[in-house]
C-alpha cells in the first residue's frame, strides 16, 4: 500500500527527532514544522536529480534557517541522494557530512552554507538573480536552456537579521520571479515567544518590498500546494509565502514551545511523539512504501534527460554559446586567458603609471572584462570611488540584461548575494565598498572563504590615507582582521602591476575569495623586473637587494613601499645594507615552501615592517628583535598627507626606526 502524505512528512518528523536524540544536540522544532511544507515542494514542485546534484538547470533550494538542517538531510536521504542512514546517525559527529548546519560541500544536494541566520536568504536572491542573468545571456527563442526556480525556506531569526532585509529590498526592485521563499511562521525563537521582541507585520514589509505574498496554514497540503502554484504564475515579482506552522508538530507536550527549538525532546518525549504520529518504528527505521513515495531518482533523471535533450538541440543551432554556457558552469577560464594576461601585464608595467591602486584596478577590469564574459561586477553606492565600473559594462536592474550592479548601500547584502551567484555557477562576482565598509560585510566574506567560493572584494580608501573623511572612515584593523580568515587572499598592491598581477591571481583561484585592499591616494609607478612577474605572484619577493648578506630588511606593502625604497636608498648611502621586501599578499607568501620564504625573509637578519595599520600583526615577520612603523590608535580628519606625517609615516621616521634595531 502507498504511503499518505501525511506519513511521508512524518518520516521527515521521526528521523529529524531521533538524529537530533542520538546526538544530544540540534534543533528539532523547525524540521518537525515544516515537514508538510517540505513534501508538496519536494515531492510536487522541486525539479533536481538525486543522482546529480549539480544538474546546471535544477531548482536551488535553501534552507536558511539552517539550524533546522536535519529537515534537509532528511529530504536528501530520503529522495534517494548519496547520504545514507549511516551518515544520518553520525549527525552532528566528527567528520559527518550531516555537520550541524547545512555546510557546502559536505552532503550532496546541499547548495550553500547557512550557519549565520538571515544569509540564506539573503544567498538566495543571489542565486535567483544569478538564473536570471544567465537566461538573459543564454536564452534564444523557443530555447529556454536556464529556466529554474530558487527556493528558500526561512525563520523567524532571518527575518529579524538585517542583512535579510537588505537582499529582499532589492530582490524586489529586479522583480525576481523565479524566486519564491516560504516563511516558517512558528512564532518561536530561542528565547521563547516572539512577542517580546519581533512584532513587525511581516506580510506588510514584504508587500511593499515589492513581492508577492501569500498566507497560508502550512500544516494544509493543499493550501501550500495552491500557494507555490500561485507564486510560479507571478513571473515579475518574487513570492513570499507566510506559513502558518506549530514548531516540534507531532510532539504531543512540546510542541509550540520553544522547549524543542534548541534541544533534543528527550527519550520519553520522543516516545510519546511516535505514538502521537502513529509511527511504529524503531528509530531510522523508514518502511518501504516511505521510501518508495520520497524516491526522487527515476522523476529527477527524466527530468534532467529532457533538458539534456533541449540542450543539444540548442547548442546545434547555438554551437558557441552551448559552448560557452558549458564552460562558465564548469568554471574554467576562457582559452586564450594567459595569452591576454600575459600581454596586459607586460604593457602595465612599460606604462609604469602613478597612479592610486584603485584606479590602476580599474584598468584591470577595463583589461580583462572584454576576455572573461561572465565578469559581474558591482559596487555598494560607490562605484565612483571604487572604481569599479567600465566602458564596455552595462548596468544591469533585473528588468534590463548587463553585467553591473549598482547594490545600493548594503554592503553585507552585496558580499551575501555575490556568494549565492558564485554558488550558481556561470558568474565571476566581485563587488566594492570602502575598505572601512568591510567590517559590514565580514561575515559575508568569512562564508566565501569557509565555502571555498570565488568572490572578488574590491576594497577601497585602505588607510588613513582616506584622509579628511576621519577615523570613522580610516581603516586601521581592517587589513588584518581580513589576513586572519582562513583560506581568504587579501591583496594590498603598491603599483599598478602588483594591482594587475593581483587581479589576474584572484581570477584564476578557484578555491576561495580575494580581497583587492586598494589606495586613494597616489603611488609612484614603478618599472620592474620581468623576473618580478611571477615572483609577485608568490605574495612576498625581494623588490631590491644589495651586495652580500643584508644588515637589515624592510618589509613594505601598498603606498607604504616608497617609503621603504626610499629609506633604504638613504642607509645604503650611509654604509646600511638594506633590501626591502614587497609584500602585498601576506597569505599567498604564507603558503610558499620555506626555502622560498627564506630566500625573501634571510633568517637571522633582522626586519622592521612598513603598513599603515595595528602594528601586531607584523610581529610575526619582525621577531621580538625587530620592529614595526605602523599605527595602533584611530586616525584623524585631515588631508592624507598631514596624516601620514603625524603618525611617522616619513623617510625620516623609517630611517630612525631601522637604526633603532641594528
Amino acid at each position: 500500500m502507498a504511503a499518505t502524505r501525511q506519513e511521508l512528512a512524518n518520516a521527515i518528523r521521526v528521523l529529524s527527532m531521533d538524529a537530533v536524540q542520538k546526538a544530544n544536540s540540534g534543533h528539532p522544532g523547525a524540521p518537525m514544522g515544516m515537514a508538510d511544507i517540505a513534501e508538496v515542494l519536494w515531492n510536487h514542485h522541486l525539479r533536481h536529480n538525486p543522482s546529480n546534484p549539480n544538474w546546471a538547470d535544477r531548482d536551488r533550494f535553501i534552507l536558511s534557517n539552517g539550524h533546522g538542517s536535519m529537515l534537509i538531510y532528511s529530504l536528501l536521504h530520503l529522495t534517494g541522494y548519496d547520504l545514507n542512514m549511516d551518515d544520518i546517525k553520525s549527525f552532528r559527529q566528527l567528520h559527518s557530512r550531516c555537520a550541524g548546519h547545512p555546510e557546502y560541500g559536505y552532503a550532496p544536494g546541499v547548495e550553500t552554507t547557512t550557519g549565520p541566520l538571515g544569509q540564506g536568504i539573503t544567498n538566495a536572491v543571489g542565486f535567483a538573480m544569478a538564473e536570471k542573468l544567465l537566461a538573459d545571456q543564454f536564452n534564444k527563442p523557443g530555447h529556454d536552456i536556464v529556466n529554474h526556480y530558487t527556493y528558500c525556506f526561512l525563520g523567524d531569526g532571518c527575518l529579524m537579521e538585517g542583512v535579510s532585509h537588505e537582499a529582499a529590498a532589492l530582490a524586489g526592485t529586479w522583480g525576481l520571479g523565479k524566486l519564491i521563499a516560504i516563511w516558517d511562521d512558528n512564532g518561536i525563537s530561542i528565547d521563547g515567544h516572539i512577542e517580546g521582541w519581533y512584532t513587525d507585520d511581516t506580510v506588510k514589509r514584504f508587500e511593499a518590498y515589492g513581492w508577492h505574498v501569500i498566507s497560508v496554514d502550512g500544516h494544509d497540503f493543499e493550501a501550500v500546494n495552491a500557494a507555490i502554484e500561485a507564486a510560479k504564475k507571478v513571473t515579475d515579482k518574487p513570492t513570499f509565502i507566510a506559513a502558518k506552522t506549530i514548531i516540534g508538530k507531532g510532539s504531543p507536550n512540546k510542541s509550540g514551545s520553544h522547549d524543542c527549538h534548541g534541544s533534543a525532546l528527550g527519550l520519553e518525549e520522543v516516545a510519546a511523539t511516535r505514538e502521537a504520529l502513529g509511527w511504529t518504528h524503531e528509530p531510522f527505521v523508514i518502511p518501504e512504501e516511505v521510501y518508495a513515495g520520497w524516491d526522487g531518482k527515476a522523476k529527477g533523471s527524466k527530468l534532467e534527460s529532457d533538458w539534456d535533450a533541449k540542450f543539444d538541440a540548442y547548442a546545434k543551432i547555438y554551437p558557441a554559446e552551448a559552448a560557452e554556457f558549458k564552460r562558465r558552469m564548469a568554471g574554467e577560464l576562457p582559452a586564450n586567458w594567459k595569452e591576454a594576461t600575459d600581454a596586459f601585464i607586460k604593457a602595465t608595467n612599460e606604462k609604469a603609471e602613478g597612479v592610486a591602486t584603485r584606479k590602476a584596478s580599474q584598468n584591470a577590469i577595463a583589461a580583462l572584462a572584454p576576455v572573461l564574459p561572465e565578469f559581474l561586477g558591482g559596487s555598494a553606492d560607490l562605484t565612483g570611488s571604487n572604481l569599479t565600473s567600465c566602458s564596455s559594462f552595462k548596468h544591469v536592474d533585473g528588468k534590463n540584461p548587463g553585467n553591473y550592479i549598482s547594490y545600493g548601500v548594503r554592503e553585507f547584502g552585496m558580499f551575501a548575494i555575490m556568494n549565492g551567484m558564485a554558488l550558481h555557477g556561470g558568474l565571476l562576482p566581485f563587488g566594492g565598498t570602502f575598505h572601512m565598509f568591510s567590517d559590514y560585510a565580514k561575515s559575508a566574506l568569512r562564508m566565501a572563504a569557509l565555502m571555498k567560493q570565488r568572490t572578488i572584494a574590491v576594497l577601497t580608501h585602505d588607510s588613513i590615507g582616506q584622509g579628511e573623511d576621519g577615523p570613522t572612515h580610516q581603516p586601521i584593523e581592517n587589513t588584518a582582521g581580513l589576513r586572519y580568515i582562513p583560506r581568504m587572499d587579501v591583496w594590498r598592491p603598491a603599483d599598478s602591476v602588483e594591482t594587475a598581477i593581483a587581479w589576474v591571481a584572484a581570477v584564476e583561484r578557484n578555491d576561495g575569495p580575494s580581497s583587492l585592499v586598494l589606495s586613494r591616494q597616489n603611488v609612484p609607478g614603478i618599472k620592474h623586473d620581468e623576473q618580478h612577474f611571477d615572483l609577485i605572484r608568490k605574495g612576498g619577493y625581494v623588490f631590491s637587494d644589495v651586495a652580500g648578506k643584508a644588515d637589515v630588511i624592510i618589509i613594505s606593502n601598498g603606498s607604504e613601499l616608497d617609503l621603504a625604497i626610499k629609506a633604504a636608498a638613504e642607509l645604503n648611502a650611509a654604509g646600511t645594507k638594506v633590501r626591502v621586501v614587497s609584500m602585498p599578499s601576506t597569505n599567498v607568501f604564507d603558503r610558499q615552501d620555506q626555502a622560498y620564504k627564506d630566500s625573501v625573509l634571510t633568517p637571522g637578519v633582522k626586519r622592521v615592517a612598513v603598513e599603515a595599520g595595528v602594528t601586531d600583526f607584523w610581529r610575526k615577520y619582525v621577531g621580538l628583535e625587530g620592529a614595526v612603523v605602523g599605527i595602533d590608535t584611530f586616525g584623524e580628519s585631515a588631508p592624507g598627507g598631514a596624516l601620514f606625517k603625524h603618525f611617522g609615516f616619513t623617510v625620516e621616521n623609517v630611517v630612525k626606526t631601522v637604526k633603532s634595531v641594528l
